[in-house]
């Protein structure tokens, strides 16, 4: 196999990125519209999370938020976003690095994004790569391609396998 010089798999996950750092840069500035809501999970432990002590006892691995409602001072920067939100009545400040993020899910359209760990043996056990994408529309695939064919992903989406462009 061919040596991948230009790192398609980390320009695909830039990219993802560069979507959700625009879609959470559009509700600081403007608010969530419409009925958009947004989940996000989380490596609690990557470097540059910042969470308190308390939640980190009680998600220890990952840590999903949802960005809805009751959330205030979203701040979003390059290489992470900031938010204030409420836990069983008490309010936290919490600092997420983009590079921690393994998925980002908006269910009032099915669309999603997910990440995964990169492999530990590489010694870069918290820099996610893409590995699916959720979309609300059926996508056209190579059949021949055994990695590219859609796997049903709940209700009306589609899930389309990048592992095919990843080096492996």
């Amino acid at each position: 196999m061919a040596t991948d010089h230009i790192r398609y798999d980390v320009l695909a996950r830039d990219a993802l990125r560069g979507v959700l750092k625009q879609v959470l840069a559009d509700a600081a500035e403007n608010g969530l519209p419409g009925e958009h809501h947004f989940y996000i999970t989380f490596l609690s432990k990557a470097d540059g999370v910042k969470i308190s002590p308390r939640l980190l006892s009680q998600y220890p691995q990952e840590m999903t938020v949802i960005l809805q409602h009751q959330f205030w001072d979203l701040i979003v920067t390059e290489d992470r976003f900031e938010v204030g939100l409420s836990f069983n009545g008490i309010p936290e400040r919490l600092v997420i690095p983009f590079s921690s993020i393994k998925s980002f899910f908006d269910p009032s359209v099915q669309f999603g994004l997910q990440f995964e760990p990169a492999d530990e043996a590489a010694g870069d056990a918290v820099t996610p790569v893409v590995e699916t994408l959720s979309v609300p529309t059926p996508v056209e695939t190579d059949a021949s391609e055994p990695d590219a064919e859609p796997v049903k992903q709940g209700e009306g989406a589609e899930v389309v396998r990048l592992d095919r462009f990843r080096k492996k």
